[in-house]
């Protein structure tokens, strides 16, 4: 039993039953956690035992109605242990990661279970059942029979040793490379050694190196990816390749928070499970519940890409280099020139100077008159900001989000510094899903990772801080306008490479001339970025295609390698394969590194983007002519925006996602815009 006094208790009093933050203390999350275990494990074996036949209702219904407690104290822990993570939390998830893996294990497990809803699947046509009914009991077999249902006991009892392994190891990449992170900030004693950043970044610098005790130094801080923001703008090259290094040194230093052996034996168990549930190998077990269905299909299109790509990027690296040897004869282009020189193109070809322009994008002017308008515009939706409401870091922001009939959607929480605490890149969580079977709204997240400026200066976003604000933004969308009856197909819940096709198309609006011109003004003056620059904006959008292209590419070739080994495949030296893997698929530039290296591809080893990494330009291929289809029907306009709404978002995973895109567009998906929009119409 757990205590009435735990906040988790009994669900949340407060509006759409947000988490009470307030009231939450680390020592609540452990016996939050063994209540709620034990409450779904005894929901599940009533299930499972009931002496009357299986219906829907009593048995896939029953399950989507099961373990209340344990949802309400997940919500909240796994998003604070991302984003406000103290020692105790790392601590909780290490041990929760392998009884959580347990716990799954015991329901896909269950015998009596998996032939209550094996009956009911056999027989579905029988049993009257609406198109979203029919589709979560179709779900349900699926993931039980992917989960090991119909395996003999002994490869069960394998199963079950090789999930809470993996659980363990998965939680340790993260933790290694969340230390590894910090450790690794590089610190500076002179402000001259920050020079080309701009004085708001060099103060940010500065009241970093004072928050971690090193007051009249200078810290930068290290993102997710490879390449860092700061690598654009230091005129020091010395400085410059310190900050690279320390970057992809992460998780491969030898030491207590090094990644190698812990990569080794995540693919190693991988590839052993994936041939216990009759798989050759991770990747065909992952893809083959995707819309890519094969891992042919998706690496095929990786490596039709991959050549135009790397063709484009060697031509950039080529002028780069003579603007290099210009500035340091006889020198040769390293990954860490390659942000400042590009930038350098940009001013001088463009006239375009990205740094100039934060002044242009203050935070409150993007979310409010950006991300927010457009929102407006394209579904009715408007935003109330909570003062009242409690958060769970005071740097959060809480937004009650209404329809356009007055009626409240759900609450959106922005969290957007950076901070020791918190996990590098960006990403969006609920805390609660939306339901129409237990009545419930969406309470989610943005997260992100800007530099907090000096206390009284305004935060002013780069152009890479606007797109993904209203990427992230895009990700909220799918899961505000979430309209589902079963929490299982909620928002965001689709395959892994649909699930970003939503957020690269609200990118588009970012650009959009009306809503460009509504937030891209002055902080100080209050002017508009003027039409010169719009324009070179957008003439600039695909200069650097190739770089980008072959970077992210490197990576998702270098997830599928990781993930195609079969469970005979050893792997001995991490590094070596990396480079080998890279070579064989024409990607290994020396200047081009991929976006996230082996030893901090969190997406791959702790995230949920194994042997799926590929799935940002798989969406990618939907989002680019969707974006075609907006504007050949006039672009921001509310019907658009409806029929968008109507016919995908608002459908999270209760249809089949080609077939919910093939109602939204008329047709199934083409190429050719993305092929376009990359400059790769050779490919």
């Amino acid at each position: 039993m757990i205590s009435p006094d735990n906040p988790f208790a009994v669900p949340s009093d407060l509006p759409y039953e947000l988490p009470p933050f307030d009231r939450i203390a680390d020592e609540h999350y452990r016996p939050a956690f063994e209540a709620g275990l034990a409450e779904h494990a005894a929901d599940v074996e009533r299930i499972a035992a009931d002496p009357a036949e299986p219906t829907f209702e009593n048995t896939i219904a029953a399950l989507e109605r099961a373990g209340a407690l344990l949802t309400r104290v997940s919500g909240t822990f796994f998003n604070i242990s991302g984003s406000n993570a103290t020692d105790e939390v790392q601590e909780i998830q290490a041990e929760l990661a392998p009884k959580l893996a347990a716990h799954e294990d015991a329901i896909h497990l269950n015998p009596r279970l998996f032939a209550r809803i094996d009956a009911l699947y056999r027989k579905r046509a029988e049993l009257g059942l609406n198109p979203e009914e029919l589709r979560l009991l179709e779900r349900r077999y699926t993931d039980f029979s992917r989960a090991g249902a119909g395996l003999p006991e002994e490869d069960q009892a394998k199963l079950r040793a090789l999930n809470e392994q993996l659980s363990t190891l998965q939680t340790r990449f993260s933790q290694n490379l969340l230390r590894d992170t910090n450790d690794l900030a590089v610190v500076l004693d002179d402000a001259s050694e920050l020079a080309g950043l701009g004085e708001s970044a060099i103060a940010a610098a500065a009241q970093t190196a004072a928050e971690r005790g090193l007051e009249g130094k200078y810290v930068l801080t290290l993102t997710l990816p490879t390449a860092q923001a700061a690598l654009a703008s230091l005129e020091n090259r010395a400085v410059r390749e310190r900050v690279f290094t320390a970057s992809v040194s992460r998780g491969n230093r030898g030491n207590a928070h090094d990644n190698n052996a812990i990569v080794e034996e995540i693919t190693r168990l991988r590839a052993e499970r994936a041939a216990l549930l009759g798989y050759p190998n991770h990747a065909a077990y992952v893809i083959a519940d995707e819309t890519a269905k094969t891992v042919e299909a998706a690496g095929g299109l990786l490596e039709r890409l991959a050549p135009v790509a790397v063709a484009n990027a060697r031509t950039e690296a080529a002028e780069l280099q003579q603007l290099l040897e210009a500035d340091v004869p006889g020198a040769t282009l390293e990954p860490w020139d390659w942000a400042f020189y590009a930038s350098k193109v940009e001013r001088e070809r463009f006239q375009l100077d990205t740094a100039a322009l934060r002044p242009y994008f203050e935070l409150d002017r993007v979310l409010h008159d950006g991300v927010f308008t457009a929102a407006n515009r394209l579904y009715g939706l408007t935003f109330t900001e909570r003062h009242d409401l409690p958060k769970y870091h005071p740097q959060v922001r809480i937004f009650e989000v209404f329809d356009a009939d007055g009626s409240g959607l759900g609450l959106f929480l922005m969290d957007y510094y950076t901070r020791d605490s918190k996990r590098g890149g960006a990403w969006m969580n609920n805390f609660v899903d939306q339901s129409r079977l237990l009545g419930r709204r969406t309470v989610v997240v943005n997260v992100l990772n800007v530099t907090k400026p000096r206390e009284g200066e305004p935060t002013l976003l780069s152009l890479d801080e606007v797109r993904t604000a209203f990427h992230e933004f895009g990700h909220a969308l799918h899961s505000l306008l979430s309209s589902v009856e079963f929490p299982t197909f909620t928002g965001t819940n689709v395959p892994r490479d649909f699930v970003e096709y939503p957020s690269q198309v609200n990118e588009m609006w970012m650009l959009w001339p009306e809503i460009l011109a509504n937030y891209a003004k002055h902080h100080e003056t209050g002017e508009p970025l003027p039409a010169g620059q719009v324009e070179l904006l957008e003439a600039a959008q695909q200069y650097g295609e190739g770089f980008r292209t072959t970077e992210y590419l490197a990576a998702a070739l270098l997830d599928l390698a990781w993930h195609r080994l079969g469970p005979d495949d050893r792997v001995e030296d991490v590094q070596r394969f990396e480079a080998e893997a890279l070579e064989k698929a024409g990607v290994a530039l020396e200047s081009v590194p991929p976006r996230y290296r082996t030893t901090y591809f969190n997406h791959v080893f702790s995230g949920g983007y194994s042997a799926g990494y590929y799935s940002y330009i798989w969406s990618e291929v939907l989002d680019a002519d969707t974006v075609e289809w907006f504007t050949e029907n006039g672009g921001l306009k509310r019907e658009n925006g409806d029929h968008f709404r109507s016919t995908l978002l608002g459908r999270g995973g209760s249809v089949d996602p080609m077939e919910a895109f093939e109602a939204f567009r008329g047709r199934a998906p083409e190429i050719e815009p993305l092929l376009k929009r990359r400059g790769l119409a050779g490919a």
